[in-house]
């Protein structure tokens, strides 16, 4: 009996002895697979569960990067050689600093992983996303690398799809004849881009913001808006020319019935006689600067015939014995806007037979 007991109690020992390796081993590998991101994207987004799901083509051609892009927060990072090269930017990167310098044509990108800033030709640009090193791979975000080098891109939530569409070359149609200010809106107290674009400079234009200003690119791949006055590019066309006249003639009406004094200050709108008034709202409009007297003022521009005439050209008249004694400006429809009387002002009235037999020549300065 204590023999038998004996080994019952051995026999004991050794199951106790080697089952509880096999619990703790187990224990282990439960730790392991419970604590793992791969589990858990939304934890985790930068993973290779989510990475595999985002597909990028380039003018309709899938792109093989070298690493799988990732999907983090609702922005595509992908890895910065490949997406460069594809656009036909040169690449050159600085190992001590993680910083890639992108160059295309005219613009300069410059990147430092990690950070919420880049430079692009000088000017800070804010990203909804630093970029990050994963797996040995440098990752950027694509919308704003491809955005930034000209391309546009669009997101298929549904295929998680990636579509980038490289923009056609650009025709830099319009130069600058005087220095203006690059704005970040259409609008003259917001705030400039960069230094004075001078004159002989070139750009694209993008639209017409309005009849005073123009959404512009530059040869340097940056975008806003300059004024669309003419004296400051040599952009035109119809339909900016009849904005721009319906704004000088509906300025000018504001002055209707200002009494008529002969020889009054251009300095000054409470009188005015015929070329002060011409000189005033085409200062004021169009920032187009005429001489004082009809007489000067009827050498701008380009001579137009009575059949060609347009809102806003000036028409010159003789008058007190002079060839060219009085300016008039077209209002269309066969109307002038114009003073010359003491007992009218500032008035608008019919282009009449009067008038034509004074008339003497037109000329357009819009």
């Amino acid at each position: 009996m204590t023999t038998q007991k004996s080994v019952l109690y051995l026999l004991l020992a050794v199951s106790l002895f080697y089952s509880t390796p096999v619990h703790a081993e187990s224990s282990s590998e439960a730790h392991t697979v419970a604590t793992s991101p791969v589990i858990d994207p939304a934890a985790n987004p930068a993973t290779d569960s989510v990475s595999g799901l985002v597909s990028v083509y380039l003018d309709g051609r899938q792109l093989q990067l070298e690493t799988k892009p990732i999907l983090v927060h609702g922005s595509v990072l992908v890895p910065m050689r490949g997406l460069f090269e594809a656009q036909g930017a040169k690449l050159a990167w600085e190992d001590s600093s993680k910083t890639v310098t992108a160059t295309k044509g005219e613009s300069k990108l410059i990147y430092r992983i990690g950070e919420p800033v880049a430079q692009l030709n000088g000017q800070a640009i804010n990203l909804t996303l630093p970029g990050r090193i994963e797996h040995g791979y440098s990752l950027v975000p694509l919308r704003f690398v491809s955005e930034a080098l000209g391309s546009s891109v669009k997101w298929e939530a549904d295929t998680k799809t990636v579509m980038i569409t490289s923009a056609p070359p650009i025709n830099y149609e319009t130069s600058i004849l005087w220095g203006v200010n690059l704005r970040s809106a259409p609008d003259a107290e917001s705030q400039t881009s960069g230094d004075l674009l001078p004159a002989g400079k070139k750009v694209h234009v993008v639209r017409e913001a309005s009849p005073f200003w123009l959404e512009v690119r530059t040869t340097d791949n940056r975008s806003g808006y300059i004024s669309a006055k003419p004296k400051y590019t040599d952009y035109s066309s119809p339909a900016l020319r009849e904005e721009q006249a319906n704004e000088l003639l509906a300025y000018g009406m504001k002055y209707l019935g200002t009494p008529y004094e002969f020889g009054a200050s251009p300095d000054q709108t409470q009188t005015f006689d015929c070329s002060s008034f011409v000189k005033r709202i085409f200062a004021d409009i169009l920032s187009i600067d005429l001489p004082r007297v009809s007489y000067d003022q009827a050498k701008e521009g380009k001579e137009v015939g009575l059949n060609d005439l347009r809102k806003g050209d000036l028409l010159f008249f003789d008058s007190r014995g002079l060839d060219i004694g009085h300016v008039a400006i077209y209002a269309g429809d066969g109307q002038l806007l114009h003073t010359y009387s003491v007992k009218y002002g500032v008035r608008l009235e019919d282009f009449s037979d009067s008038w034509k037999k004074r008339f003497v020549t037109a000329r357009r300065v819009f």
